[in-house]
């Protein structure tokens, strides 16, 4: 049991914040960017350590980008009457600049990880990237439209972990699809719903 405890402790410990996280992130509750400050300045390790460079850089950026969103939703414009930023759309004159955007990250992205590691999975590495950027600006917009962005990163990095051999965090990615497809019915919901 220890030596099970210590391979995989950070594996686990991680994905219980992962697991909190998206219970907030369902929610949309304001403290989901606490523990998306936390628990990817843990995964930088965790992703390094198995080889995924890019996720490394991803969390990285989900680091910083979870200050951003924290200050968005606290102190972000802001409906009338309204304590918290609404849920609304993305808009439509957004859409080709997001895709344009996702294409270019993914190409940067992919460069990076062959020209300066040794990547085995640099196609997808950069793909779950590049989308993540898009799907965490999303997230932090409120735009219910991250969660396909997100139903796509997870499905993907599930199978990327289950090869990498980060069975907990490669299960709760399997489980975040299943939240993230509720979490859009939710979010849908609470945008019909008055303030």
């Amino acid at each position: 049991m220890s030596t099970f405890l210590s391979t995989y402790w950070l594996d686990i410990l991680t994905t219980i914040l992962g697991l909190i996280y998206i219970w907030l992130e369902y929610r949309a509750s304001i403290w989901l960017w606490l523990f998306g400050i936390v628990m990817p300045a843990l995964d930088i390790y965790l992703y390094w350590s198995h080889g995924l460079y890019g996720d490394a850089g991803m969390a990285c950026y989900y680091t910083v980008a979870a200050v951003y969103g924290l200050a968005v939703w606290k102190l972000g414009k802001k409906g009338d009457g309204q304590e918290d930023i609404p849920i609304t759309h993305m808009p439509l004159r957004l859409y080709l600049p997001v895709i344009m955007f996702f294409f270019a990250a993914w190409a940067a992205t992919y460069y990076i990880l062959i020209t300066w590691t040794n990547s085995t999975v640099p196609l997808l590495d950069s793909f779950t990237n590049a989308l993540s950027f898009v799907g965490l600006w999303a997230l932090a917009r409120k735009y219910i439209e991250q969660w396909w962005f997100w139903i796509v990163v997870d499905a993907v990095c599930c199978v990327l972990y289950v090869q990498k051999g980060i069975p907990f965090k490669a299960s709760l990615y399997g489980l975040y699809v299943i939240i993230a497809i509720a979490g859009y019915y939710k979010w849908k919901r609470l945008m019909t719903q008055p303030s």
